[in-house]
């Protein structure tokens, strides 16, 4: 396996994202602002894992994980559609086996011995808890702002249309 690198490590992260923000996608019960929010960054982060993937190769070969990829980017893709085409039964298959399928592979990731994680584990387990988290707490301080509505502790500010009405009924 090659050594740690930007590409590897910058992959690794954007999994342990989407690991993260998967169940709060999946377990929340409310499909609003916030789930849209956290699923376009749940999104993204797919995306990067699975075309990231093709550049981290072992003695310049593709693995069956390489084939899961690439199956993931069309499920993802799928959900996406889904979801704007207000298909919620499609969208939530495609998105849970999604994730059902990251997390296959994360198993696979760190209990196949030669791998890169088991070797960071072995070597440097403290740096493996730091980025863990560090990914747990990012995802956390996203979902806390996202929920707090960008308010600074006090009611929401309304908004610029109803502004204007107030402004032009004192008129």
């Amino acid at each position: 396996m090659e050594p740690w690198n930007v590409l590897l490590v910058s992959h690794v992260i954007a999994a342990l994202f989407v690991l993260a923000i998967g169940p709060l996608q999946i377990l929340r019960r409310r499909r609003d602002r916030i789930h849209r929010t956290m699923g376009y960054v749940w999104v993204s982060a797919m995306y990067y894992v699975c075309f990231s993937s093709f550049w981290i190769v072992s003695d310049g070969h593709f693995s069956w994980l390489h084939g899961l990829s690439a199956f993931t980017i069309v499920t993802v893709t799928l959900g996406l559609v889904s979801a704007i085409r207000g298909n919620i039964a499609s969208h939530l298959g495609n998105m849970i086996g999604s994730y059902i399928g990251i997390a296959v592979a994360f198993a696979f990731a760190v209990t196949v011995p030669g791998r890169a994680i088991p070797a960071l584990l072995a070597t440097d387990p403290a740096s493996v808890v730091f980025a863990c988290g560090l990914v747990v707490l990012s995802t956390v301080v996203i979902f806390v702002s996202l929920k707090r509505g960008g308010r600074a502790g006090g009611p929401a500010r309304p908004d610029a249309a109803a502004q204007v009405s107030a402004a032009s009924a004192r008129s």
